[in-house]
């Protein structure tokens, strides 16, 4: 028999609950082979595709890698996690789950602050002004390089977050904030406002393909097979 058709799915949570529930929608049943703490499935009456139990992040490290054929994860998870991800992955098919913004979120009290092109005039001032550059705590430092890249904003620095990101501005952690969110109330709750053009990108639970992987015509009709049925599901 060929090779599998290898598809990794969020390990636990809400996501893999989610995943697993459109997939038996659309008449693909996921179960796990082996102990329930097993990091590999199959399709029940599918020998042709074998599942990975995986986490967001090291999903899209692995289409990255192409150690997967496809994935479902988070479009944040692949721009952050995957360098060259224009050309290394393909967004097959976004599932209806799962979304989020990423977002710069600064305090409220910062009334004179409400772009982009604010934040850089305070990024500029910032130094002189306190003796240190402006700081922003993010999980996603890639993203928030290229992002700040490209509205000209160069002087700050990035402190990576490893806890309650929102928290770290009224902690005296950071100055301002590159975080998710789904509806803006945890923010809000700790005094931050999202600025005006500061979504950076819209993320949902989304079937991504490598295209690093060692692909057979099999595979990619199977996938394509797969899609349709996905699409169909959750439309």
């Amino acid at each position: 028999m060929s090779e599998p058709l290898v598809i990794a799915i969020p390990s636990k949570g809400r996501l893999q609950a989610d995943t697993k529930a459109l997939f038996a929608a659309a008449g693909l049943e996921i179960a796990q082979a082996g102990p329930e703490r097993s990091y590999r499935g199959t399709v029940n009456g599918r020998r042709d595709v074998e599942i990975a139990f995986l986490s967001a992040p090291e999903i899209a490290r692995e289409i990255g890698a192409g150690a997967v054929h496809a994935g479902v994860t988070g479009r944040d998870q692949v721009e952050e996690k995957i360098a060259d991800w224009e050309t290394q992955t393909d967004y097959v098919a976004p599932l209806g789950f799962g979304r989020c913004d990423v977002v710069v979120a600064a305090p409220e009290a910062w009334i004179d602050v409400e772009t982009m092109e604010d934040l850089d005039d305070v990024a500029a001032s910032f130094r002189p002004r306190h003796g240190r550059r402006l700081t922003v705590a993010t999980k996603y430092i890639n993203i928030t390089r290229r992002f700040f890249a490209d509205h000209g904003i160069a002087d700050y620095r990035i402190v990576e977050s490893l806890g309650a990101t929102e928290g770290a501005p009224a902690s005296g952690a950071a100055d301002l904030i590159v975080d998710i969110t789904s509806t803006g109330t945890t923010l809000k709750a700790n005094g931050l406002k999202i600025l005006s053009d500061g979504v950076i990108l819209r993320s949902e639970a989304t079937l991504v393909r490598s295209e690093t992987a060692d692909w057979t015509a099999t595979q990619r009709r199977e996938l394509a097979a797969i899609v349709a049925r996905l699409e169909k599901a959750a439309a």
